[in-house]
């Protein structure tokens, strides 16, 4: 085996050492900056995309922000309104409760005075009824009629 002859390792070695440092300046002069720069390509891709990526989160928190403070005016205007249309239905049944009390009221005037008016009638009449009672009882009793003048006299003095 040539490799293995002590008399040719110099000149492998030159051999080497020339091959090695022509491959070492190809790599360092064409290879290398090509992998760096695709390397730093990356590396600004990856950093513009987390800074785009933080911009969206951060454009996403805001409009949640606003998304909820839409929400709560929404539910405060909401529950305004509905108070508003409570009052004004408790407003209408205040009022409708007043005009139905009136004529409630209206109408008791009204039946009391119709119930006086029978009540005065009924008395009147019982008086009479009373006179011609007494005048029959009278008549049973006694045999005789007396006058109405009498039996009206004696229910007066009774009274």
């Amino acid at each position: 085996m040539p490799q293995l002859d002590f008399s040719t390792w110099p000149s492998q070695l030159i051999w080497l050492a020339i091959t090695f440092l022509v491959l070492y300046i190809l790599i360092a002069k064409f290879a290398l900056p090509k992998i760096g720069g695709t390397i730093e390509q990356r590396q600004n891709r990856i950093a513009t995309d987390l800074d785009e990526a933080q911009r969206l989160k951060d454009d996403t928190e805001k409009a949640i922000a606003a998304y909820e403070a839409a929400l709560a005016e929404a539910k405060a205007k909401a529950h305004v309104i509905a108070q508003e249309a409570r009052d004004v239905l408790h407003a209408e049944i205040d009022e409708e409760r007043t005009k139905l009390d009136a004529q409630l009221n209206a109408r008791m005037v009204e039946a009391e005075t119709r119930i006086t008016k029978t009540k005065d009638a009924a008395l009147k009449n019982v008086e009479q009824v009373a006179a011609d009672t007494a005048a029959e009882i009278v008549k049973q009793l006694i045999g005789t009629k007396t006058s109405a003048a009498a039996v009206k006299k004696a229910i007066a003095d009774v009274n």
